[in-house]
């Protein structure tokens, strides 16, 4: 397998003003347009967090996603990430909005 292809699983936590500005629902669908798998969640501290699960790749591409993009309406202050490992299979079936 190629570096992009490698399966890997990361936590991520994303600050700013990133609830009630569908943040979740952006991130669910830029997950599935990318074919990663994992989920998304609002935190009472005011951010969002989640698992991502996929190709290197497109996991770096996601990554750069919640750090710059995010929502229309959102203002990311930063994302952190962490808990980075490779997977040898994947643990969800399709990217869910967690409540």
């Amino acid at each position: 397998m190629a570096e992009g292809d490698t399966l890997i699983s990361v936590d991520y936590e994303v600050f700013g003003k990133v609830q009630g500005v569908f943040f979740r629902k952006y991130t669910q669908a830029e997950g599935k347009k990318l074919g990663l798998v994992g989920w998304v969640q609002n935190t009472d501290q005011g951010t969002v967090q989640g698992q991502l699960q996929g190709p290197t790749s497109k996991v770096r591409h996601m990554q750069k996603w919640l750090e710059t993009r995010g929502s229309p309406k959102s203002h990311i202050d930063r994302a952190s990430f962490n808990n980075e490992k490779v997977i040898l299979k994947l643990d969800y079936s399709d990217f869910q909005i967690v409540k």
